[in-house]
């Protein structure tokens, strides 16, 4: 068997630089999305829940019970169709009650699976501990899972599920609109984006409308004629066009042999020599056949054949490429390995002929 590395190289070609809309290059700062977590019980499991002499399915069976009129002890309650679960949400900026986001539920027992079961309600409290929103409904789990005496038939994870749209938001959400000023976060801090930001509002809303605080944020004065219509200002500011600043940047995985080389990538005149191992395997059993009167058993031995080819260094010379495109032909030119590609790119990126930082995942 032949030890291969598989490489696919994905590469950005410069061309024309696009411009983007500045609600794609950054947020509103104090306009985000809240996290909201909750814990509950899922029901009406067909035998996969919890184990029956879980302390938190009892505890929790029993309170609810309470909670309905129905005095129960909590240490006579045994059932495997009920599983604790973590419910977690995200509370979206500006949300008003009555409005209905998605749920994630997770087991955090000894359930088997969430397939076909319902989450009774189960109040989602912030940092603050404050319930901002209440999560019930029967759950999407993607997948199932099969079992039977010494055989299990599985597909994907069944003890994760969805409810789309199972919780209701109890209270308005923490966010107020900007007042005074309006503040952006560049989504990726940089100082040569940050000032372009800057030149584009003021060429849209006059010159002094913005000025960059520093490489991650910019700010715009809420002038007198808009200080009453300030969604209406945002929303003119994010149908900005503006070109981020692009960094050299080339993206490693060694686990799947992928290279990602960005468009701002450059190459200087190198040599290189390099070398590499090719290994090969092969198997092929022998069987050894005793004699007729020998009394012995026929067997099976193992006989492994090992190759290592190793090949030469030859020195190459790789010419000046000024665009992604021209530095991929210079490396494709070079016929090497996934493997070799991976270590020569690093090693120029050190030698400073590569202009780009390598990033290995």
């Amino acid at each position: 068997m032949r030890i291969l590395l598989a490489l696919t190289v994905v590469a950005f070609t410069s061309g024309l630089a696009a411009a983007d809309r500045l609600k794609d290059v950054a947020t509103v700062e104090g306009v985000r999305t809240n996290e909201l977590t909750g814990a509950g019980l899922v029901v009406g499991l067909a035998g996969t829940g919890d184990d029956a002499s879980s302390p938190v399915v009892r505890s929790s069976l029993a309170k609810m019970y309470k909670q309905l009129g129905i005095s129960v002890d909590a240490s006579a309650i045994k059932s495997k169709n009920v599983a604790a679960v973590v419910v977690t949400a995200k509370l979206p900026a500006f949300a008003r009650p009555g409005q209905a986001i998605d749920v994630t539920v997770s087991s955090v027992g000894s359930s088997k699976s969430l397939a076909g079961g319902t989450l009774i309600a189960a109040p989602l409290k912030g940092p603050d501990g404050r319930t901002w929103a209440i999560a019930q409904g029967g759950l999407a789990v993607g997948g199932f899972l099969a079992e039977g005496d010494g055989a299990t038939q599985r597909k994907n994870h069944v003890t994760v599920a969805r409810i789309p749209n199972g919780a209701l938001v109890e209270s308005n959400g923490p966010t107020e609109m900007p007042r005074g000023e309006i503040v952006l976060v560049l989504r990726q801090p940089d100082f040569t984006t940050a000032a372009r930001i800057t030149a584009a509002i003021d060429a849209a809303l006059g010159a002094g409308s913005a000025h960059a605080r520093d490489a991650g944020a910019v700010a715009v004065e809420i002038a007198p004629g808009w200080s009453q219509q300030v969604p209406a200002l945002i929303a003119r500011l994010e149908a900005i066009e503006v070109e981020p600043d692009q960094l050299a940047r080339v993206v490693v995985d060694e686990r799947t042999g992928t290279v990602v080389i960005g468009g701002a990538v450059r190459l200087r005149a190198a040599a290189i020599a390099y070398g590499g191992l090719t290994i090969t395997i092969s198997e092929q059993p022998a069987v050894s056949q005793p004699g007729p009167l020998a009394g012995g058993r026929t067997a099976v031995t193992p006989r492994t054949d090992l190759t290592v080819t190793e090949v030469s260094g030859d020195l190459h010379t790789l010419p000046a490429a000024s665009t992604v495109t021209d530095v991929v032909a210079a490396l494709n030119a070079l016929g090497v390995k996934p493997r070799d590609l991976i270590a020569i790119l690093s090693t120029l990126a050190q030698s400073g002929a590569l202009r780009a930082q390598v990033e290995v995942l």
